[in-house]
């Protein structure tokens, strides 16, 4: 259940942030309500995943990963630009998510 509640943190990881472009500020009330709602959701899941995982891997992993579904849906959304920097960063992060993964067991 650990991983799964990772992946379900990872998820409001995403949620959050491109939820906090759609506040306008927060000055928008239903946007700003589902912000928050996905903060809270993200905190309270990943606590859950860090019963069983290191805060060094649980918290790397949730925030690289939900960086990288970030960047990904604010192209496929607000048709933000990936450049070939980006994609090479992407690479990293998701390379040392699966080395911290790796070697935590």
């Amino acid at each position: 259940m650990t991983w799964v509640f990772l992946g379900i943190a990872i998820v409001f990881e995403i949620l959050f942030a491109l939820g906090t472009n759609a506040t306008k500020g927060f000055t928008k009330l239903w946007p700003s309500v589902l912000t928050l709602l996905a903060a809270a959701g993200g905190i309270y899941t990943l606590s859950r995943a860090l019963l069983d995982l290191d805060v060094s891997v649980g918290y790397t992993i949730w925030t690289g990963i939900g960086g990288v579904g970030t960047v990904v849906f604010g192209a496929i959304i607000f048709k933000e630009k990936i450049t070939l920097a980006r994609l090479l960063s992407f690479a990293s992060i998701i390379g040392g998510a699966i080395i911290l993964r790796v070697t935590s067991v």
